[in-house]
């Protein structure tokens, strides 16, 4: 019989999707093949502290929080309920490839650590991370896995960055003339400091009503679409408390009309594929954190009502992306066309790290190209070994 492969389910984190997080990783640990898996799930608390094996197991199963009992986006029968753990082993465990090394020391010694978690440094051969949001999607992660030499699951440093920042992705679809909607970006200090130069600017440049974002931030969380200027100056302040630069963009389809929100999951490395074209009508103005996750009334259409001329240009569209970005293993890309009229289809954003619950847009997106989710989920681990081993062939010191 081949030996399973060891994987590790990271999911938690201290970013503001903590929760979503919680609601994916149970539904894949639910889902992954056990015949050729040995998994074990890694919980990282919202103070930031690392938990494996059983008490990880207290993030998916504990009481349920007064957020995650409104959570509508998992699977009820896999998610009982998350526990905002303030008490557990505060163990930080970075985890090494079996073939790997000495491996680093810590405070608690290895052996202290081993036996309090049940995961020794040697456990793993791929992670999957399931971090939405900082610290999970936008590198940071990515570069522990990259220094410790492990595979794992999703794009690379230079990727999940670009694909977290959104003033660094436009850029860059700019440079491969991807369509991008008229924008300005801006820092918190600018705003704090000269507030009537900066609205000054942005009206200058955009017209209402316009979308204000914090550059960096995942779900939608600190977004409003402002209608005039009385709503902008809330709307930037709400966006700087989440980061030091902000977004401005000019709505799609003007005052009286509201865009058509359209989305393609791409996956696979330096040949990548997507998917059917999906569309979302929020059940509110925009599709913002609380149409996502909490409230009722947002409806996915899979496959979205267009030509098969706009479905080739779009799913062309999302590839480029995903490669103007260079980003691997999955990524979800967002698309805004024009209501009516020259219905022009304009590129909104990546998401590195989609939300992966079994009705989340991503799967379901697979589940109708062809994928199933016990399949996809196959997949991203074998496109991330794939990668893994690519990278060991790149040399990083002079050859004697």
């Amino acid at each position: 019989m081949a030996k399973k492969l060891r994987v590790g389910i990271l999911f938690g984190g201290r970013s503001g999707e903590h929760e979503v997080s919680l609601l994916s990783a149970a539904s894949i640990l639910q889902a992954i093949d056990r015949e050729i898996f040995d998994v074990t799930p890694i919980g990282i608390t919202k103070e930031g502290r690392w938990l494996a094996a059983a008490d990880a197991h207290n993030l998916l199963n504990g009481s349920q929080s007064a957020m995650t009992s409104r959570l509508r986006a998992g699977d009820p029968a896999a998610t009982p309920g998350a526990k905002l753990l303030h008490d557990g082993i505060p163990t930080l465990l970075v985890p090494e490839p079996a073939a790997s090394g000495a491996r680093p020391r810590s405070p608690a010694g290895p052996a202290a650590l081993a036996k309090k978690s049940g995961l020794t440094s040697k456990s793993l051969d791929v992670v999957f991370p399931v971090l939405h949001g900082t610290f999970g999607e936008d590198g940071t992660i990515q570069g522990l896995f990259e220094l410790a030499g492990i595979a794992y699951v999703g794009s690379g440093v230079l990727g999940s960055a670009a694909g977290m920042d959104k003033d660094v992705m436009k850029r860059l679809f700019a440079q491969a003339r991807l369509p991008i909607v008229k924008h300005v970006t801006l820092l918190r200090s600018e705003w704090e400091r000269f507030p009537r130069k900066a609205i000054a600017r942005i009206e200058a440049a955009l017209r209402y009503p316009v979308f204000v974002k914090p550059a960096n931030l995942g779900s939608s969380v600190g977004i409003s679409k402002a209608h005039d200027r009385k709503e902008l100056g809330p709307a930037l302040t709400l966006a700087a408390k989440y980061d030091r630069k902000l977004i401005v963009e000019e709505g799609v389809g003007g005052r009286k009309s509201r865009a058509r929100e359209l989305e393609v999951a791409v996956l696979g490395n330096d040949n990548p594929q997507a998917s059917v074209v999906g569309e979302i009508i929020p059940g509110k103005e925009f599709y913002d954190y609380e149409a996502k996750y909490l409230s009722e009334g947002s409806v996915p259409v899979i496959p979205a009502e267009l030509t098969r001329a706009q479905s080739r240009q779009i799913r062309e569209m999302a590839v480029a992306a995903f490669r103007a970005c260079d980003l691997s293993g999955l990524a979800r890309v967002d698309f805004l066309m024009e209501p009516g009229g020259k219905q022009r289809i304009y590129l909104n954003e990546v998401n590195t790290l989609p939300g992966f619950t079994r009705i989340s847009m991503y799967p379901k997106l697979w589940e109708a190209t062809g994928i199933p989710y016990k399949e996809l989920i196959t997949r991203l681990i074998e496109l991330a070994l794939e990668r893994h081993e690519d990278k060991s062939r790149t040399t990083y010191s002079k050859e004697e």
